[in-house]
């Protein structure tokens, strides 16, 4: 009797670790490397809106430091 049940327990752990255990690892790493396949649409959209808000303000500081260097030419010192 439990020669019986050890076989089919036996059956039952090859059948998994040769069926579906590597369709299993398959499907898994298939998924991961489906999202790491780049950037989605709405981050792109998302990185380009940064992107354009990042050189706004660069030249809104250039313009800023203009202004002050004509109106106080030694502002940059006084740290």
């Amino acid at each position: 009797m439990s020669t019986t049940l050890f076989g089919m327990l036996t059956a039952v752990i090859i059948v998994f670790m040769v069926i579906v255990l590597p369709i299993w690892l398959l499907l898994h790493y298939l998924a991961k490397m489906k999202k790491m396949q780049g950037l989605s649409s709405k981050d792109e959209a998302a990185l380009a809106e940064l992107w354009q808000n990042g050189s706004q303000l660069k030249q809104r500081i250039a313009t800023l430091e203009t202004i002050l260097d004509e109106k106080y030419p030694d502002w940059r010192d006084k740290s």
